[in-house]
Formats: C-alpha cells, sequence, structure tokens
C-alpha cells in the first residue's frame, strides 16, 4: 500500500463511516475495523500511522462494555480516543465536534502533527494498489464474476481487466428485466472496447415463464433471485480452472449487513462469504471504498459516465416495477417509459441532481379518449425522490413544463398506455419502489 493509514476502531459509535470519510477528504486513506481487531495485525498494516478509539453508545454488547486489547496502549501507535473513559492514549475527548470545521481542525492536528501522516489518498494511488494486490492474490488462476452493469460490479470488472486480463471471466445474464438497451450496453463496453472475456446469457424467456401469474412482491424477487443463481452456476459449471469470484462488495453493504455493535438494516447477498458447497476464493477489491469513491474509480478506470453515474437499480429489475403479476405488455411500458424519462431528465439536467428516478406500471386500468374513441389502457406513474441514505426520501420538485413534456411523449409513444400521475409521497410513510 502506497498510502499512509489511520485506522477507526469501532467501539459502539454510529459516526464510524462519517469520521472515516472525513479522513479521506483530508486525503489520507481510512478503514474501519471492529474494536477486538489483534494488536499484531495492526502493527502489521503497511503504513498504519494512527489509530482513533471510537467510543460511542453501542459499547455494550450481550450485557458486557467491549474494550480493544489492552497491548494497543502501548504498541508505539499514536491513538486517539473519543468517549473512551479509560484511554491512555495521544489525544483524548469525550465527543467529536458537531460543527465539521472544528471536526476538521480536529482531526488534522491528530492525523498530521500527531501522526505525522502524508496526505497522499487519492483514486490512481488506490488503483495502483488494488492492481498489485489482485496479481499478488490471483497469480496466474481464473477469476469469475456476475457482471450485471450496475455501477460495482462494472467497477470491479474494470479492475479486474487492468489487473490480469483474460484470466477475469464475466457472465452477464439478461433476465428479460433490464431497462432498454442496458444488455446491448454491457456487451458493447465489456466486450467490444475492453476486450473482456465475457459470456452473455439470453435467459428472459426462462425468468418470464418463472414469473407467469406471480403477483406476490416477495414471491417474485425469490424466483428472480434464485433462478440468477442457477443460471450462473449452469455457467460456471461449463468452465474449467476457475478459482475465483470477484464481487462488487462496497463498504455500505458491510455497515447494512451488521456489524458487532451495529444491528442488521438489510441483507446483502455479497456480504458474508460463499455457500459451503463453492470452492471459490473472494475477491473484493471495492470492500472499502464508499459508493461515490466507486464512481470515481471507475471514471479514473475509463468507464463511460452513462455506466458510473447509472440510476440505483433493484436486483429483480423492472420485475418489481411491473406491479402484480408480469405481463409482457407491461413490461414493456416500463421500459419504454422509462427510457423516455431517463432521456427528458438528462436533457433538463436533472439526471444528476435527482438520487433516483424510475416509472411503474400498475396492474389495472382506467379509462381515458384515444384517437376520439374510448380507451381501457395502463396508467404510468413517475417516481423521482432525492436521499442521502436511502433511511428517509424526499420528493424532487420537477417544473411543471418538464413534466407534461415527459407526459406527452408517454401519452403518445408508449403503447397500451393512457395516463400518466406523479407519485409525491416522501419516505416514511411510502418506500422508494413500490414493491
Amino acid at each position: 500500500m502506497k498510502q499512509d493509514m489511520i485506522v477507526v476502531l469501532d467501539l459502539g459509535s454510529h459516526v464510524n463511516t462519517n469520521i472515516a470519510r472525513a479522513i479521506r477528504a483530508l486525503g489520507v486513506y481510512s478503514e474501519i475495523h471492529p474494536h477486538d481487531i489483534a494488536v499484531k495485525k495492526l502493527q502489521s498494516m503497511p503504513n498504519l500511522k494512527g489509530i482513533i478509539i471510537n467510543g460511542g453508545e453501542n459499547n455494550i454488547v450481550d450485557g458486557v462494555e467491549i474494550d480493544v486489547e489492552q497491548e494497543l496502549y502501548s504498541s508505539g501507535i499514536p491513538i486517539m480516543a473519543v468517549g473512551h473513559k479509560k484511554a491512555k492514549c495521544s489525544m483524548a475527548f469525550d465527543s467529536w465536534p458537531e460543527d465539521e470545521d472544528k471536526l476538521n481542525v480536529l482531526l488534522r492536528s491528530f492525523i498530521f502533527d500527531c501522526c505525522k501522516a502524508q496526505a497522499n489518498w487519492n483514486m490512481k494511488n488506490f488503483i495502483e494498489d488494488q492492481l498489485e494486490q489482485i496479481r499478488k492474490q490471483v497469480g496466474d488462476k481464473k477469476v469469475l464474476l456476475a457482471l450485471s452493469g450496475g455501477v460495482d460490479s462494472s467497477v470491479v470488472a474494470a479492475l479486474l481487466i487492468r489487473a490480469i486480463g483474460k484470466q477475469l471471466v464475466c457472465v452477464h445474464v439478461n433476465h428479460g428485466l433490464m431497462r432498454k438497451n442496458e444488455s446491448e450496453n454491457v456487451v458493447k463496453v465489456f466486450r467490444d472496447q475492453y476486450d473482456a472475456n465475457l459470456i452473455y446469457v439470453d435467459a428472459s424467456e426462462r425468468f418470464l415463464s418463472k414469473l407467469a401469474n406471480v403477483s406476490d412482491p416477495e414471491h417474485k424477487r425469490k424466483i428472480i433471485g434464485a433462478e440468477f443463481i442457477r443460471v450462473f452456476e449452469e455457467e460456471a459449471r461449463k468452465l474449467e480452472g476457475i478459482e475465483f469470484l470477484a464481487q462488487g462488495t462496497i463498504y455500505p453493504d458491510i455497515v447494512e449487513s451488521g456489524t458487532k455493535t451495529a444491528k442488521v438494516v438489510k441483507s446483502h447477498h455479497n456480504v458474508g462469504g460463499l455457500p459451503e458447497d463453492l470452492n471459490f476464493k473472494l475477491v473484493e477489491p471495492l470492500y472499502y471504498l464508499f459508493k461515490d469513491e466507486v464512481r470515481a474509480c471507475g471514471l479514473e478506470l475509463g468507464l463511460p459516465e452513462y455506466m458510473v453515474f447509472r440510476q440505483p437499480f433493484p436486483g429483480p429489475g423492472l420485475g418489481v416495477r411491473c406491479l402484480g403479476a408480469i405481463t409482457r405488455e407491461r413490461l414493456e411500458a416500463v421500459r419504454e417509459s422509462d427510457a423516455i424519462l431517463q432521456e427528458e431528465f438528462a436533457k433538463a439536467g436533472l439526471d444528476k441532481k435527482v438520487w433516483q428516478y424510475f416509472t411503474v406500471v400498475p396492474d389495472f386500468k382506467s379509462v381515458g379518449v384515444k384517437n376520439n374513441a374510448r380507451s381501457y389502457e395502463y396508467p404510468v406513474i413517475i417516481r423521482a425522490v432525492n436521499t442521502v441514505d436511502a433511511m428517509t426520501a424526499s420528493i424532487e420538485q420537477i417544473d411543471w413544463p418538464i413534466l407534461l413534456r415527459i407526459t406527452d411523449r408517454i401519452l403518445k409513444e408508449v403503447p397500451n398506455v393512457n395516463r400518466v400521475c406523479y407519485d409525491l409521497s416522501p419516505k416514511p410513510c411510502a418506500t422508494i419502489e413500490w414493491e
């Protein structure tokens, strides 16, 4: 590792990620580790310049007050403790200042004056470190990656291609629930531009037949998730010499899946290791990156902007935006109306301003008038929200001329639709997705 590093030890604080991000914003690499990490492991970390023991309200686990290994205090590593009453450290404080400027002054004093760290954390250095680590871990073996076309898997693919080239085997499964031209763009970027070893599987008919007449949202999700694993495993069994599985796990996935001092928000499929019957070893080069850093990494690697800033997209894809039992005509209505929304938001400069925007089509019809005759067709519902952490979300207030232009295009260009609605419900009470 070329960058100096500050480690944040989680001793029950709810602001671990805030502190880690603040340190990185000062140009110094930071990682968060559990409070009981072995001192020997810390001492073996290259370029470790200092440790922050970050105490907080969750420092009681199973009725016992947690603590760091006591040898840490005599390790010779500069230590700052916050909220830790037993601290014998270089610096100690009761709590973090709420003012951002005061926080930065405090961190600067510890990082640069006490730890003598250098501000050498940047994406170019991170990439160089990861290339070296990937080559060391993988050697001459092959790596398998499920390439969805999402930001995380795309950045992992670009990083691994640069590191090991054709030793990476990418599998892209088109489950028929992708957005318009999304699978085609994955093939165009990675097979045509990156010369990737890419296997494209069109399993759309297989997925749609499994989903026929299934209306319960959770049942749909389970079918899509289970079928994706089956297709991926079938493709993997056809290959020889695969020893590693690459995953786009990023740090927020780890936080939401729960730590020793934090409750689970939601489980992630790519956290917690692999099923025991799979003999792959994991390669997770983005493990300690936040989402904005993943995007910065993608841009540095030369990925196109539209892929790096791709809208958040649920694993089941349009399957949870075609409400109720999926039909082909409603699925196409979702796909086409969503494409129009994406185009018009980009023209209006809203694509970078609004966190997530999409359309849904419910499984009921309404009466309308088209071509001077009665119509009985589906409504399209537009959703556009802003959020920081996806735990709460506010509604984007779109100017009327933009909404009217989108409405006009949807009604004229999308078959089987005669009505457009705008969802004004924040989270809570509503969720971001409809299903």
